[in-house]
């Protein structure tokens, strides 16, 4: 290993290389094609940043002056890409190497000004690093290698073209490396088209996946998922968290819900600007959030050291998103728990989702608020606060209130200031439970009403079920059937809350609208089926007629007779044919069209048909049509005016003269508001 990669490993802390990272740096495969797969959070980001090394570097410790790129990392989202450029950047910075990042969301013409200057290895993402290329921002001439990270999800996210566009600018003689933490078909065929002899290096057991990982599928009823969400945050109290949805808006749901429950959140999804999701991941490494609630490619690629906790809100659609999504945790040796929300709806996506992935998860119930609270005293009892010594500052704080108040009054108050500081556990129903549509229990003992108010005078269930809580200080679980007749109403109450409800009405027994309440010494007897007085149902208007009761006992109907048996049907069915008048549409001569029909060209008259006389108005009942006034023309035996002739003076009454009326006029466009076609005098003049 060169020296000065060695010496900055030793500076991160590294004593032992992951199984990815001893499998690229062998020395067999020092200029060789890689394919390379293997599980999230295993140290690819160091691993391909090892690999490439030896070519950029070949025999010297140092780089040289930066000019054009010598290697291309390329990454599906622009928070992958400023984690690689920052892992790369301590990888290679003894060896005074210059990284650049061209990602989308930030300045472009900074990026241009930093490609001018010169870089040794340039980290982007394949939209920008294409509008690079075809700018000219970018000379691809001396690239030695070319690195895909996450190649499966720039498939998954439509970025083959670009990708093939890149790689067919890039130099033939050039290094490809493919990182991913699974191989689907796309990324094979990729291999071969741009890859030459690649070597396939692939560390992901078989029988194990993320053996760091512990898995755990909460059943849960339909309507408490959120609920359940809260009560798993509450149970673990991880440093860093991240809830997993499938749409953006499950995300902007989930974040206002938390944030108003206390805790501290941010959000992650494409909706974002750069600077927003930039500050949500710096936000979450410094410890002023713990929560980030994010879609599946927002998060893809982040690494934030404190995560011990993935929640998955919405079940992913593949086996290869959930390892994405679990892979966020357990990384580089450390422990985390990937808990999914499983209502009994989805219960065999979830089992199918576990087998493709060949991971054995624990299936549980969500834990209750009795369980959360036992785990805020287990951590309570063991936090080291109890063996601290007693701060000189507050020594004296700290004799006054064990002088002021007894041992079981000071710890009254500090398990409330401790349960204030966090969200209270939510209350869980019972994932079998059936929901709404269970049976209502027995009503019990109870004693009944009369209403002096029926259905005459506009009473209904609605209507008195409020008016009788209000007015009698009842609950809706108090009231039990509730009969509207004609003139009246019965009301059933519990026997336990009759003696409230009289002395609630008061001595009169009156409700609103003055109406009369009165007690009943026994239950009504009320008729059974449909209302005295209504209409008897029966068949629909227009429906099918009730089938008629099947009697087994009945004679059969005669059945039809069968129609003779034909030796050739079909030359009987055209001697029939054939006896049939015949008929032939009459051809007019040649050159003329045939009649039309005196409504439309489309629907011509039958032949021998005459066309139908106009009316001329004379028809009764019919509307006049609209007169249309056309200008008339002589008649061919009247003797034409003179030319010059004197017109006449007046005009018969109620006649019209279509040049008398200025709108019918034409005026030409030169002309506009001048009489005729010459030009009248100017004014002025």
């Amino acid at each position: 290993m060169i020296q000065t990669i060695a010496d900055a490993l030793a500076q991160q802390g590294y004593e032992t290389l992951t199984a990815v990272q001893q499998a690229v740096t062998d020395p067999a495969l020092a200029q060789a094609d890689l394919l390379v797969s293997a599980q999230t959070g295993s140290g690819k980001t160091v691993g391909f940043g090892l690999a490439i090394a030896p070519t950029l570097l070949e025999e010297a410790e140092h780089f040289g002056p930066a000019a054009a790129p010598l290697a291309l990392v390329i990454a599906p989202t622009r928070e992958l890409a400023m984690q690689v450029s920052r892992e790369l950047s301590w990888l290679y910075g003894k060896a005074g190497a210059i990284v650049t990042t061209c990602v989308g969301g930030m300045d472009q013409r900074t990026e241009r000004r930093a490609l001018d200057r010169g870089a040794h290895v340039v980290v982007a993402t394949p939209g920008r690093l294409c509008d690079h290329i075809k700018r000219g921002n970018i000379d691809l001439g001396d690239l030695r290698a070319v690195v895909l990270d996450e190649a499966d999800e720039m498939l998954d996210l439509g970025f083959r073209d670009e990708l093939e566009f890149i790689l067919s600018e890039a130099p033939e003689d050039r290094r490809t490396l493919l990182f991913s933490a699974t191989v689907p078909a796309a990324i094979a065929k990729l291999a071969q088209s741009y890859q030459r002899d690649a070597q396939r290096i692939s560390t992901v057991g078989e029988a194990k996946q993320h053996a760091d990982i512990e898995y755990r599928a909460l059943n849960v009823h339909p309507r408490d998922t959120e609920n359940a969400i809260i009560n798993v945050l509450r149970f673990y109290e991880a440093k860093n968290a991240i809830v997993f949805c499938n749409t953006r808006a499950a995300v902007a749901r989930l974040t206002a819900k938390f944030t108003n429950r206390g805790f501290s959140v941010v959000a992650l999804s494409g909706e974002l600007t750069q600077s927003e999701r930039t500050n949500a991941l710096q936000a979450l490494r410094d410890g002023r959030a713990r929560v980030c609630i994010a879609t599946d490619v927002a998060a893809r690629g982040i690494d934030l050291p404190n995560l011990e906790l993935v929640i998955h809100a919405d079940l992913p659609s593949n086996s290869d998103t959930l390892l994405h999504r679990s892979g966020r945790t357990g990384r580089a040796g450390r422990k985390g728990v990937s808990a999914l929300i499983v209502p009994p709806k989805m219960k065999t996506k979830a089992n199918r989702l576990l087998g493709w992935a060949k991971l054995k998860a624990e299936w549980a119930a969500a834990p209750t608020a009795a369980e959360v609270n036992a785990a805020d005293e287990a951590r309570l009892l063991s936090d080291d606060a109890w063996s601290a010594p007693i701060p000189e500052d507050a020594e004296a704080f700290v004799a006054n209130l064990v002088e002021q108040f007894s041992a079981e009054q000071l710890a009254t108050a500090f398990v409330n200031l401790y349960r204030a500081r966090a969200s209270a556990p939510e209350d869980l129903t019972d994932p079998g439970a059936r929901g709404d549509d269970k049976p209502r229990p027995a009503f019990g003992p109870s004693v009944w009403f009369s209403v002096s108010a029926g259905r005459n005078d506009g009473a209904e269930p609605r209507t008195l079920l409020p008016m009788l809580c209000r007015l009698g200080d009842l609950t809706k679980d108090d009231i039990g059937a509730i009969r509207v007749q004609p003139s009246h109403s019965f009301v059933e109450i519990l026997a336990s809350s009759a003696t409230k409800f009289v002395n609630a009405l008061g001595p009169d027994m009156k409700a609103e609208g003055g109406a009369v309440v009165t007690q009943l010494d026994s239950p009504p007897d009320l008729p059974r089926g449909p209302k005295p007085g209504g209409p008897k149902r029966g068949p629909k208007p227009g429906g099918k007629p009730h089938r008629k009761s099947y009697d087994s006992d009945a004679p059969s109907e005669p059945r039809k007779p069968r129609k003779p048996y034909r030796e050739d049907p079909v030359a009987e069915v055209r001697a029939e044919r054939s006896d049939k008048p015949r008929f032939e549409k009459p051809r007019g001569p040649k050159g003329e069209r045939p009649p039309k029909s005196h409504k439309t060209d489309r629907s011509p008259m039958k032949p021998g048909a005459k066309p139908k006389p106009k009316s001329n108005g004379e028809a009764p009942g019919k509307p006049k049509a609209k007169a249309v006034w056309k200008k008339e023309k002589p008649a061919s035996d009247a003797p034409r005016k003179p030319k010059g002739a004197p017109k006449k003076a007046t005009a018969e009454p109620n006649s019209y003269k279509r040049a008398s009326d200025p709108s019918k006029r034409f005026s030409p466009p030169n002309r506009v508001g001048k009489q005729g076609g010459k030009a009248g005098p100017k004014r002025g003049k």
